[in-house]
Formats: structure tokens, sequence, C-alpha cells
């Protein structure tokens, strides 16, 4: 969603690069993209004039005037006023002092209140929590029955006692369930309520009621982040008419300009709370600003990544196998190397987990072509391999190539294509937990890079000589100083140090993005 965005911020970000100071008239000139991208997003005005007043304050301060890389301190300037935009802090759940918890949804229809239940619902219970799910959209045909498969398939219980369809009472809907948590003992209830297609009275009316009738300990407006301007205006709307505690934004993976994510917070002063980024159930999450305001940034999203891992993966597992990469490449079979990759892949979209490295927005196009189907052909053409040709990929030979291909239903290239892959990526993930790091990279301390390899460096590094010519001396001394000067992206390095048009992988990572 934030692709254009973050496109047209490291554009600008890139013409700050290699300068020793930053006059006046460059950051009046950098202020005026940053305001051209924002309002491109379709960014609300209130909140691109006050986000520009910010960072001009700032810039023409004295945190960049005596910094050392002026053009790193106004990215951290832009990065800071962008997590104060989107809301500051992470805003947690409040809950009641005595269970149940009442969770009220209000919006709009079409916003996908009713989805986002079930997300919700499934969120709660992954955090210890009974949430109980409330049908009180009783005029939308078939609501009632689309919660109640939601919350099958999220598996989280569902209280429907009106068929809806026009018919039903939701406010008495929404006091009974109080009643009915209790005696069942679910600590949160989950209200979802009908919503228009535009703001009009009646809804606003019945959404009034159920708040006075069940006295929600946080009411959530739950908004469409691809409808840009109006959900700002529907969001004021609310929150002037039945009032809200906190937005949830829906369909964030969307193709649209993002403004809403942008705008939400700061128009009506409610902070983002959740964000749902995709279709699956468990495509949710809480709202992290500094996290949101990295991504747009480039900078990726480590953190959410490593939360992401570590719901996955099992400590137990990952020192196994660390154990055993670190006692030699055969050790790893082609079984571990599926179990890992379908580990991987309970995580998420391929594309989405790479999303969130560092840098990566620079192949985005190629992230984005990724087809996830790969990894599902490459746990077939492994699962139709015997035991044997599992543990020693050595042994498959033409015919057993032949009959692997029969089986999963591949040409014979992809299987042969698919073992010289698994050999290279043992060969580096054995070197990684021997501590040779990564290949090409320097070693980092934890992640291989030992002893060993830091001598060789100080050896190369001690067994350079200096020119007995003054002249030339002095001519490496001045080339040093403009290599330094411009930073590790030289010329052509974007505002993060790495080159722009002409980024390439390490030839070990090529093979792998097909």
């Amino acid at each position: 969603m934030f692709d254009t965005l973050s496109d047209r911020l490291a554009a600008t970000f890139k013409n700050l690069r290699g300068k020793g100071r930053l006059s006046e008239a460059d950051i009046d000139a950098t202020a005026r993209d940053i305001r051209i991208a924002l309002l491109e997003a379709d960014v609300a005005l209130p909140a691109v004039r006050a986000f520009i007043k910010q960072v001009k304050e700032r810039a023409l301060g004295a945190e960049v005037s005596q910094a050392l890389n002026p053009a790193q301190q106004v990215i951290k300037i832009v990065n800071e006023e962008l997590i104060t935009i989107l809301g500051g802090e992470t805003r947690r759940l409040r809950f009641a002092k005595q269970p149940p918890t009442v969770i009220m949804l209000a919006g709009l229809q079409g916003a996908g209140k009713t989805t986002l239940a079930g997300k919700l619902g499934l969120w709660l219970q992954k955090q210890g929590h009974t949430p109980l799910l409330v049908a009180c959209d009783l005029q939308r045909p078939n609501a009632v029955n689309q919660l109640s498969v939601v919350a099958e398939r999220a598996g989280v219980a569902v209280f429907a006692p009106e068929p809806g369809n026009g018919v039903g009472d939701p406010v008495k809907v929404a006091q009974d369930s109080l009643a009915y948590a209790k005696q069942q003992q679910y600590d949160i209830v989950v209200v979802d309520t009908a919503g228009r297609l535009g703001i009009d009275q009646e809804m606003m009316q019945q959404a009034a009621d159920i708040r006075d009738a069940v006295h929600p300990d946080e009411i959530l407006f739950v908004v469409d982040a691809m409808i840009g301007q109006d959900a700002v205006n529907t969001a004021e709307a609310f929150r002037d008419g039945v009032g809200f505690d906190g937005v949830v934004l829906s369909k964030l993976d969307g193709d649209a300009r993002g403004g809403a994510a942008l705008s939400i917070a700061h128009v009506t002063g409610k902070q983002i709370m959740f964000a749902s980024n995709g279709e699956k159930l468990d495509e949710f999450d809480a709202f992290h600003p500094d996290r949101m305001a990295s991504r747009i940034l480039g900078m990726g999203d480590m953190l959410s990544l490593i939360e992401k891992a570590e719901q996955t993966f099992s400590q137990a597992e990952a020192e196994k196998m660390a154990a055993k990469l670190a006692k030699g490449p055969k050790e790893f079979t082609l079984d571990d190397f599926l179990q890992q990759m379908e580990q991987v892949r309970k995580m998420g979209s391929i594309s989405k987990l790479l999303g969130m490295l560092p840098g990566m927005g620079q192949i985005k196009d190629q992230i984005n072509n990724l087809d996830e189907r790969d990894v599902d052909r490459t746990a077939a053409i492994i699962k139709s391999m015997t035991p044997a040709e599992r543990a020693d990929p050595h042994i498959i030979n033409g015919s057993r190539r032949a009959r692997i291909a029969k089986g999963s239903g591949v040409e014979v290239s992809a299987v042969k294509g698919l073992v010289e892959r698994f050999f290279d990526a043992r060969k580096m993930m054995s070197r990684m937990a021997q501590g040779g790091g990564m290949p090409g990279m320097p070693g980092i301390p934890g992640m291989g890079g030992g002893p060993g390899r830091q001598k060789k460096q100080q050896k190369q590094a001690k067994g350079k000589r200096q020119s007995g010519n003054p002249m030339k001396r002095k001519a490496d001394a001045a080339a040093a100083a403009a290599r330094r000067e411009q930073g590790p992206g030289g010329e052509n390095g974007d505002a993060f140090g790495a080159a722009g048009q002409d980024f390439e992988l390490p030839d070990e990572f090529k093979k792998f993005m097909g």
C-alpha cells in the first residue's frame, strides 16, 4: 500500500546524500518534495501541514546543523514524525476489572467488520483469552450466517440467537450475550454491529443504543484503508455520533495509496490499534506506529519478523537444527529442508516476509512476482523421493530423477535444479553455523565470522602499504576522504546507503530467486 510513498521519499532523501551541510534552501526543497509525496498518497491536508511544520522546524534547528551527517539526521527526524502522526506509542486493549470485557465493532457496511470479528477472536484466543463473538448485525442478508462460518473457521464460540435478515432486536441480543458469557465463562465479548453504505441517523442510533445497553470497554471503529480521504470523514462522523476508542484498519494489503492510515490518528485523535493485512484469519495483528514508519521509509520491520518466527518455530527444534548443522553439512538432509520450509510457510506469505527485511524495497518488483506455489512444488518433489534419497541426494541419478519428476508432476530439470540448490544452501547454512558468516559478508557477533576471519582481515589490512611518493600519498588520502564523504552507497547510493537501480543480489542468493 505504501510503495509509491516509499519510492518518493527515498528519491527525496537521495538528493541529500553527499552534502556536508544542508542549507535552508535544501531543507525547503526537501520539505516541498515530502509534502507532494504525502498529498499524492492521499494524506489529509491538516495532517500534511502539521507533519511538514514539525519536520521543517526540527530540520532548521541545531540537531541537523551540528550533526556529523545532516542527511541521516533529516531521515531520523522524518521517521520520528511519521511515528508521531501514526499515533506514537502502540495502544493496547483495555480489559475490564471483572470479566467479560466487552469490545464493540462499528463502521460502514463493506469495511470488513464481520471478518475482522473472526480475526480479532482468533488473535485474542492466541493471547490466552476465551472470546465470544456476538451477531448483532441483523439487517444485512446472511450477516449472522457469515459470522457463524468465520467463527467456526477461527475456532471461536459465537452467540447468534436470532436468524437476522431483518428479524430480531440487536440491542436485546447484545444484552443477552453478556449473561450468556458470564454463565459460560467467556472473558471477552466481541459485538459485531450493523453498518450502512453511508452515514445515516438510523445506523448511528442503533449503534448508540447497543453502546448504552452493554457499556463496552472498547469501541473499535473499523475502516477500509483503501477508501482514502473518505475514511477520515466517516471516522469523524462516527466519533461525533457514537464515539470510539480506537481504530482498526482493514484491507491494508490493498494497492490504494494508504493516506487513511497516515491521516486518521491525527485528525480524530484516536490511535490505530489493529491492522488487517490479508484475507486469511491469521493475517491480523496489533498496529505498531514505529514499525509502520520503518516500513514506509524502506527500513524493514525486523521486530515483527522476529515475533512471527518466535510464534512459529520451537526453541528446542531450532537448537536441534543448529547443532545438526554445526556437525557438518551432511547431517542436514532433505527431510530437514522440507521441515524448515514448511515452518517458514506457516509464518505467512513469502513475499510479505521478504518485504519485512531492510532494503528489500530495492527489489520489490522481484518480490511481488514471486510465485508462492514454488514452495508447494518443491515440497511435492521432496515428498516424491524415497527416505534413502532424502537422506543422501547424491544417489539421485537420471532414472531416479525421472521417477521423482513423474511422481511430483514437474520436469526432470526441476528435480535436478532443486538438488543442486539444496547442496548450495546446505553449504551456506553449515558455514554460518560453524562461524564463517554469510558469503561475501563480514562476520557478525553471534552469527558467525569468528576470530579466524577477523585475524585474516587484520592481516590483510596490516599488509597494505603507503606509497613512498608524497604527492601520491596526498592523492590517495583525498580519494579516501571523498569516499567517506559519499558514504557506503557512493554517488549512486540511496538514502540508506544501498545502490539504487544497480542493486544486485549476491550470487549465492540469485539462484533462490528463480
